[in-house]
């Protein structure tokens, strides 16, 4: 059973990753480095993950936590299917803004050599955040009965928007905020979604 302080290093260990992701475009980070930056040794880091892939994983994981429960907020507050997608999409994009070194995780720009079972993971989430795009999308279908072509070939095209807009955020060094054009890219994206309404 975990005590408070090994969650606490838990958490200590992945802020400390996601900052060396943010800070060291590029480089591989080894558990060397990031045992020094924790200030622990690299014994330590091994008795709170088996592995430095189990640390990315525990990045993914709390990448998925926390846009799920920025989902459900959305979900609870809002019925309508086009405002969930927007504020879905708006909601990836703020996160993405927020923590940068994250994004490299989303572009698996920052698992080149690592475990191929890393990037699946990395896929499986994306899936899974292009299936709830999809159920919007179908649930829009049911409650307005207007449909504007395949909701899995339009789910997978926001999907797109929004990896190429964490991609353009990498690519920058993290110079533009993936957000800060959302809103005047919406009105021309929605135009075009729904335009056959």
């Amino acid at each position: 059973m975990s005590t408070p302080r090994s969650s606490n290093r838990k958490a200590e260990i992945l802020d400390a990753l996601a900052v060396m992701l943010e800070k060291s475009p590029g480089q591989r980070i080894t558990t060397a480095a990031l045992a020094t930056q924790v200030g622990v040794t690299e014994a330590a880091l091994y008795r709170h993950f088996p592995s430095k892939a189990r640390m990315f994983e525990g990045l993914l994981d709390l990448i998925e936590h926390e846009l799920q429960h920025e989902f459900r907020i959305i979900f609870q507050t809002h019925k309508q299917a086009e405002a969930r997608i927007q504020l879905m999409l708006e909601a990836l994009l703020q996160f993405a803004g927020r923590r940068p070194g994250l994004c490299r995780l989303l572009t698996s720009e920052a698992l080149q050599g690592e475990q191929e079972r890393l990037r699946e993971r990395v896929s499986q989430l994306l899936e899974g955040l292009e299936k709830q795009l999809k159920q919007c999308l179908r649930d829009r279908k049911l409650g307005t009965g207007k449909r504007h072509g395949d909701e899995a070939a339009v789910a997978n095209l926001l999907l797109a928007f929004i990896e190429g807009r964490l991609l353009q955020y990498v690519r920058s060094g993290f110079k533009e905020p993936p957000h800060q054009s959302f809103a005047s890219q919406w009105p021309a994206l929605k135009a075009a979604l729904f335009a056959q309404d």
